[in-house]
């Protein structure tokens, strides 16, 4: 089936293509992605884990979503309110949510009576997997688009949604923008570039960087209009990102020739997007500079901006592992499980420094966030 559904969407996005004489790599990646029946994200398939095709933190341990618990009890405590809103988007197979929801019941009683947990996920097999992952906590989820949300008061998370979002590709030529447009082939598909219609010189002259001359680079235009929804959808509270990415001067970096899309497939990666189409993931690195401004236009603060490993660590990553050591039932176990958590932690060759946390307020000053915390600051347990 899956082979048949393949080429039913090289089928589709043909035909579109024939129609409209082209199209844009960013519409291409949207129906890879997203198309009803055979997009990646759309149809019966496992993406996560050893039998997917790529892991995120909240599949490495459960301990992840752990310690976002205790920031959010904190963000509850500092709003002051009698109901706590969080609305995760894209939330995969409910991993995050069921252990971001243990921990929550289990260490934070008060606020779990008051808390709300709703998700906004577009994909009908993420839907099932998530409800019957989370029927322990049926009374405190809901589902719901992003339009049918009332207006919030508590936070938005997202664990890795703005990498997949569908981004256009940009190169500079004699100091102009040019976009890549997919076309049919007798081999498959194949690109085209086309004059920039405005809306690259637009963003780019927005965001004050852009990729360098010769040089391609990917215009995550959705993210953009992302984070402006969720500042207007948030009435008072916090917006939290993980995502792997970086700054718009580090993204746009010279050495960066090609930018940075990257697909995944059985746990490799490669860097040809029209091989294996709706079969493997398509991703691009996170613009956090984006983010960053286009939140503050809409009264979004950056309150927090570092990488994984600082964010875990000054919430409580070392004296949680030496617990989780000691409840061990041999060193054998607890040597795995350091293994296991090393990944989310390590700077070069884990999770610890490839990712980033974002933290914007709004309506709610400048607060001092447990994972601001240095961690020359932080207490070690001796036992």
């Amino acid at each position: 089936m899956r082979e048949q559904s393949d080429q039913q969407l090289k089928e589709i996005i043909a035909r579109e293509i024939a129609e409209n004489g082209g199209i844009r790599f960013s519409r291409f990646m949207e129906l890879c992605l997203y198309h009803p029946e055979s997009g990646y994200y759309m149809k019966d398939r496992t993406r996560i884990g050893k039998k997917g095709d790529f892991f995120t933190s909240s599949s490495v341990h459960s301990l992840f979503g752990a310690l976002i618990a205790r920031q959010l009890d904190q963000m509850w405590q500092l709003l002051g309110c009698e109901s706590f809103t969080l609305v995760e988007q894209g939330a995969g197979e409910g991993h995050l949510a069921k252990d971001i929801l243990d921990s929550v019941r289990h260490e934070h009683p008060d606020f779990y009576r008051r808390l709300n947990y709703r998700i906004v996920e577009v994909s009908p097999d993420n839907r099932q997997r998530q409800s019957a992952n989370l029927s322990s906590h049926a009374d405190i989820i809901s589902w719901s688009t992003f339009e049918e949300l009332e207006p919030v008061t508590g936070c938005f998370l997202s664990n890795e949604l703005v990498d997949a979002f569908p981004v256009h590709l940009a190169e500079k030529r004699d100091g102009a923008y040019f976009e890549v447009y997919v076309s049919n082939t007798d081999a498959g598909f194949g690109e085209q570039l086309r004059p920039d219609d405005g809306r690259l010189e637009t963003h780019f002259s927005w965001l004050g960087s852009s990729p360098c001359e010769g040089n391609r680079g990917e215009a995550n235009l959705a993210a953009v209009d992302w984070i402006r929804q969720v500042s207007d959808r948030l009435e008072k509270g916090f917006v939290l990102s993980v995502d792997y990415g970086y700054p718009a001067e580090e993204l746009y970096a010279p050495f960066r020739r090609n930018g940075t899309l990257m697909c995944y497939h059985r746990h490799s990666s490669n860097e040809d997007p029209y091989q294996l189409v709706g079969e493997q993931d398509i991703t691009a690195h996170v613009d956090f500079t984006a983010l960053q401004k286009a939140g503050l236009e809409r009264g979004l603060h950056t309150l927090y901006f570092d990488v994984q490993y600082r964010f875990l660590m000054a919430l409580g990553f070392i004296e949680q592992l030496m617990q989780l050591q000691a409840a061990a039932k041999s060193e054998t176990e607890a040597a795995a499980l350091r293994m296991t958590l090393k990944n989310l932690v390590m700077p070069d060759e884990g999770m610890g420094s490839t990712f980033k946390v974002l933290i914007q307020g709004k309506g709610v000053g400048s607060p001092e966030l447990i994972c601001q915390r240095r961690i020359a600051d932080i207490p070690i347990p001796l036992s």
